[in-house]
């Protein structure tokens, strides 16, 4: 197994992570009834009889992996509550899917109340556990987002989830999930940082590189933006006003079509606009072979 610092030298600073990370200690409560439960002394028994309120009894699990089982299955039932019960047993015995569920239910408010702090938390153990390990193929897809969702916090930092922007540390999650799990996402985002000059030195080229790998892997805000800087010259090489209205149409097909995704439409509409009749012809041939290719 490759370890991780020879995957990537640059890749050391990764692990401050752990000290960024907010403190788990998730169970503590949960724990110390269920200590309490079985080691309280019992009443005396010349002591009135009292009626203990109704509760519902704690579940245990057999072992972590059984834990994910079954707050998976409560999920997809509907049962948000003992879902998450379930998950967090397991995510503390080490199960990086259960952490990454429960980080995603709690960054999206997905049954339970949104609360980025503790998806942070969970995404930074997944981080921490395969900076170290090597995953899994059926983990790689998991992992590489987990390296996405803490580099995107520490990008723009979020007070408040007590979370300081850390733009060295965001770069080199982006570039070690976007050259180790070659991730769409992360090959974007990395783009971005190099053309815009954040966290890193401005490098126009390298950014149109990782653009170009993020857009042929499908990525519809990459291909938008090197449609456009292809249609404009900015990409290098002199205006590519054929290829650049592909990607953008490209993009415009693929975008979710929300507020956010405003921008992509814009972009397309703008260059179809100003593109001669023969351009727009052979935006449609490039498009064409394009989607052969894939298919």
């Amino acid at each position: 197994m490759v370890g991780f610092a020879q995957k990537n030298n640059s890749f050391a600073a990764l692990q401050k992570v752990r000290r960024a990370a907010l403190p788990a200690g998730l169970f503590a409560a949960s724990f110390t009834m269920l200590v309490t439960a079985f080691v309280a002394p019992a009443p005396a028994l010349d002591a009135p009889a009292a009626r203990a309120p109704a509760t519902t009894p704690l579940p245990i699990f057999k072992n972590p992996r059984a834990a994910l089982r079954a707050g998976l299955e409560s999920y997809h039932a509907g049962d948000a509550a003992t879902s998450v019960t379930a998950l967090r047993y397991a995510a503390e015995g080490g199960e990086p899917l259960a952490q990454w569920k429960l980080g995603r239910m709690y960054a999206e408010g997905d049954g339970v109340t949104r609360d980025d702090a503790k998806a942070y938390d969970y995404f930074s153990k997944i981080v921490e556990h395969f900076a170290e390990e090597e995953p899994d193929p059926r983990e790689r897809s998991m992992a590489a987002n987990a390296f996405v969702a803490v580099g995107l916090y520490l990008r723009d930092g979020l007070s408040s989830a007590k979370i300081e922007p850390d733009l060295e540390r965001a770069f080199e999650l982006f570039r070690y999930a976007a050259t180790y799990f070659r991730n769409a996402d992360a090959q974007y985002y990395l783009a971005r940082m190099y053309l815009d000059g954040v966290g890193v030195k401005k490098d126009m080229r390298r950014g149109v590189n990782w653009l170009e790998l993020s857009a042929r892997k499908g990525h519809p805000q990459a291909q938008a933006v090197l449609g456009r800087m292809m249609f404009s010259g900015e990409a290098g090489g002199g205006a590519q006003k054929a290829r650049g209205l592909m990607y953008l149409t490209l993009a415009r097909d693929a975008a979710a079509g929300g507020a956010s995704e405003q921008w992509v439409a814009e972009s397309y509409a703008k260059a179809l606009a100003t593109a001669s009749e023969a351009e727009r012809k052979a935006a449609v041939s490039l498009l064409e072979d394009y989607l052969r290719e894939r298919n």
